[in-house]
């Protein structure tokens, strides 16, 4: 009889410990993801990016074709181009409060003006000479040219939306934005109502 309570004694110790044991013990919290991510990671994730919020939809210019608008590839993320017209507008629309796109939606008119898509290529007429800082600033705070001092962003550009975005996000598209082709396209300055 002495022997089983030993026996169970040493049992319950035992499993007490390991109880105690695991109870105790310092569980370890996965390591942070590196911070090293690679320039290439980054641009195929800012490429992805790009495409699925639509950048193209407003900075590339577009051709007509059987489907309607269709990007122009050598253009690509050019912005509204230097030499593009605009055809008439409509101010009774405007005046009803309609807000209006060009034929290839690189421009747009509303109550504020007309607005001009950017060039957003790597090019020095696009964010070509742009810091990172800049970049972000631009679609954190809707800063011009992510300088602080300088006028809003203008609709339709919908930075408050793409803001929201991580900075791993930002800084994918900014990786991204600068290695497309450079297009040399200085976009016309926005044309403010009185």
């Amino acid at each position: 009889m002495q022997k089983l309570f030993l026996i169970g004694f040493f049992l319950a110790t035992v499993i007490s410990g390991v109880i105690i044991g695991c109870n105790n013990a310092k569980t370890e919290e996965p390591a942070p993801a590196t911070a090293m991510v690679s320039q290439d990671s980054l641009i195929k994730r800012g490429d992805y990016l790009v495409s699925a919020i639509g950048c193209d939809d407003c900075h590339s210019p577009k051709r007509m074709g059987q489907r309607g608008p269709e990007l122009i590839p050598e253009l690509r993320l050019s912005g509204f181009p230097e030499k593009g017209m605009l055809p008439p507008g409509s101010p009774d629309a405007l005046k009803k409060g309609w807000v209006l796109m060009g034929p290839d939606l690189t421009a747009t008119a509303g109550p504020w003006g007309i607005t001009y898509a950017s060039n957003i290529t790597s090019d020095s007429t696009g964010i070509g000479t742009w810091k990172e800082e800049q970049f972000i600033r631009a679609l954190r705070e809707g800063k011009s040219k992510g300088l602080e001092g300088n006028r809003p962003l203008l609709p339709p550009m919908p930075w408050q939306n793409i803001g929201k975005l991580s900075d791993h996000d930002l800084k994918s598209i900014f990786a991204y934005l600068k290695s497309v082709k450079a297009v040399k396209n200085v976009v016309p300055a926005p044309v403010f109502n009185q």
